[in-house]
């Protein structure tokens, strides 16, 4: 692989990653939300289940002490593309700013399992429905 395919594939796996955090931490006020105000759409098990999984996924690795494989895929690239750090372009400068942050590691393990645990009490709050097929 080319140093460009490597680089244009890092920026569409930091996009990717962007794209489910923004999934992750979006969905659960609108969970809540459409609780409240009776949005059937909140309450489909399949949407659930994702959001759930993926938040477990993220704790459990933080608490594990290991990188997301998304960050690890996308600098492997970087580092194939001959790029050291988040400088190189446009997308990679404005999707990495509010995605990687320079904390220590503990904050990161207790907010993710912080959230998870909302996660986890949104689906009591907010209880997904049973799907059924209709013949």
């Amino acid at each position: 692989m080319n140093p460009a395919t490597a680089a244009l594939l890092a920026d569409a796996l930091l996009a990717l990653h962007m794209g489910i955090v923004v999934f992750v931490v979006g969905l659960l006020p609108l969970v809540l939300l459409g609780g409240a105000r009776g949005w059937r759409w909140v309450r489909r098990r399949s949407l659930r289940l994702a959001h759930l999984g993926l938040m477990l996924f993220i704790a459990v690795q933080a608490w594990l002490g290991r990188l997301c494989p998304l960050t690890v895929w996308e600098q492997d690239l970087r580092r194939h593309a001959g790029q050291s750090g988040y400088t190189e372009s446009f997308i990679e400068h404005w999707l990495s700013q509010p995605l990687y942050w320079d904390l220590p590691w503990w904050v990161f393990v207790a907010a993710y399992t912080a959230f998870a645990g909302l996660v986890v009490g949104a689906w009591g709050w907010v209880r997904p429905t049973k799907t059924t097929r209709s013949s």
